[in-house]
């Protein structure tokens, strides 16, 4: 296959069968939107949508010292992750500058740990190129697995109950960021209850081969709910109304846990060094005494759409950046996740614009996220 030759899922022809607006992500085919971007996103809102998201980089890591590696190589404490259970983390550079952020899902027993790192597709390969580099001296294997699994999501209110129609895994008892191996439509499937969207739903890690049956399995069980199929664009909207830092946007390696605003995923009390250790103690500690640039959601008095690289303004002054802006389908507006300087923090500072195009926009400034599920 040639380098300019994108990757294809294996729900391609399924996709384009549906009309899907394909797009170049990461070097896959991914579906864009398969009809209105605005209904798609308001489908996951209100009731389900159902995701191809084969793109995501599955990295296996296994053997008697997998924990420890992990441990090492990241910087959340993996080591005292259940099994079942799942873990937001990032790995960082020896600068502390963050290389990815990522889901760790412990698989297995005490006896035979496994466990699955999710990275974003843009760098699944820095990601694997990472941990092997860093498995150096443990005994544990790192496995590229991307080849091994197709990744379906179901998110939104209705989610569960499609779901359930399907399978007889005890969906009441998986809790938020937990999974557990199951069967789905006579599947089998790794079902994990995490996502991407700010709404309950489910991940399905299951072989290539059955993401076609799975996923018309699915559509079946979802037609009396509502459920759609939905595309990349609508996704990104959802976990920007959920406040949810996309690499490449909110981080980045110019940026360190503690310059984003997740320095609670940095487990300095865990046993023994990590790569990024000694820096990240360093960010700490200049985070504590001089705030860096805080990310605040904007959201537009007007109808014009702030985007990336845009200048945050107050007072004629350059104070901050836009790292995502779009409108938003729920509150009716154009938003935006900016870095600020903390002295325009504040929710409800006054004087704060976006500079489109050289005039000034005017912004609210409030905390993050945009848009909370009722429980």
């Amino acid at each position: 296959m040639s380098s300019t030759e994108p990757r294809r899922t294996a729900l391609d022809a399924l996709h384009r069968s549906l009309g899907a607006t394909m797009t170049d992500f990461a070097g896959w085919d991914m579906p864009l939107r398969y009809g209105s971007e605005r209904d798609e996103h308001n489908a996951v809102r209100t009731r389900a949508g159902l995701f191809d998201l084969s793109h995501m980089g599955e990295i296996a890591v296994t053997g008697p010292e997998a924990a420890a590696l992990l441990d090492f190589a990241l910087v959340g404490n993996i080591g005292g992750v259940k099994p079942g259970r799942a873990r937001y983390t990032m790995i960082c550079r020896e600068d502390g500058g963050i290389l990815d952020d990522l889901i760790v899902y412990r698989l297995g027993d005490a006896e035979a740990p496994e466990y699955l790192v999710v990275a974003n597709a843009s760098n699944a390969q820095v990601v694997l190129d990472a941990l092997r580099e860093r498995a150096a001296g443990f005994d544990a294997e790192v496995r590229d697995d991307r080849d091994a699994y197709a990744l379906l999501a179901v998110q939104g209110p209705e989610s569960q109950g499609i779901l359930a129609s399907l399978t007889d895994a005890d969906l009441d008892g998986l809790k938020y960021y937990a999974g557990l191996p199951g069967t789905v439509a006579g599947v089998p499937a790794l079902i994990a209850r995490t996502g991407y969207t700010g709404e309950d739903g489910f991940e399905l890690f299951v072989k290539p081969e059955h993401a076609v049956e799975l996923w018309q399995a699915l559509t079946k069980a979802g037609e009396g709910a509502g459920l759609v199929p939905c595309g990349l664009s609508c996704r990104d909207t959802l976990r920007l109304e959920a406040g949810m830092p996309l690499y490449g946007n909110e981080l980045s390696t110019s940026l360190t846990p503690f310059d984003a605003g997740f320095g609670r995923v940095v487990k300095f009390e865990k046993e023994g060094d990590f790569v990024g250790r000694a820096a990240l103690a360093e960010a700490a500690e200049r985070a504590a005494a001089q705030p860096p640039r805080v990310l605040v959601g904007l959201v537009a008095e007007g109808r014009r759409v702030p985007r990336a690289g845009y200048a945050v303004v107050a007072g004629g002054e350059v104070i901050g950046e836009v790292t995502s802006g779009a409108p938003s389908p729920t509150l009716g507006k154009p938003i935006a996740m900016a870095y600020v300087d903390p002295a325009h923090a504040a929710p409800g500072t006054e004087g704060v614009g976006v500079d489109i195009r050289g005039s000034h926009e005017p912004y609210e400034v409030v905390a993050l996220p945009f848009y909370k599920r009722q429980k």
